[in-house]
């Protein structure tokens, strides 16, 4: 994944669906033998009304994080309103997290995001996601 100024958009994801109980994420729908290009069509695909309410949820507390990330500091309200407006885009109904919760995600992203910038070009850091998630080798360019 290259390097962007911020945590890496995947890397997020991990994130969410390693601290989230989600089974339907993107990297989880990759884990299941899912097409990248299909579970990045699930989640963004606006017109996709059938899509499974979890997929949604996860991409817009990514998306909600990800503006957090490049606003360089967090601000619950800020936080909460983009994951409600990206569910909402998709007809979908955001997960309920509190400030405690998206605080605790957003410093996990930080701590990821200095373990990424620390990490070395062409090298990689193992990932892995607890209990029942497979496990995510991410290599850095």
């Amino acid at each position: 994944m290259p390097r962007q100024g911020t945590l890496p958009h995947d890397l997020i994801h991990f994130v969410v669906e390693s601290s989230l109980p989600f089974r339907y994420g993107f990297l989880n729908l990759v884990a299941a033998g899912a097409e990248a290009s299909f579970a990045m069509e699930l989640a963004h695909d606006k017109s996709l009304t059938d899509i499974d309410v979890e997929a949604i949820q996860v991409e817009a507390i990514v998306e909600a994080l990800q503006t957090q990330l490049w606003g360089a500091y967090f601000d619950f309200a800020s936080f909460d309103e983009a994951n409600q407006l990206a569910c909402s885009a998709r007809g979908k109904t955001a997960l309920a997290i509190n400030e405690e919760q998206s605080l605790q995600l957003y410093q996990t992203v930080l701590d990821l995001f200095e373990q990424w910038q620390a990490l070395p070009f062409h090298s990689s850091m193992p990932l892995h996601f607890d209990d029942a998630n497979e496990s995510e080798h991410v290599s850095a360019s």
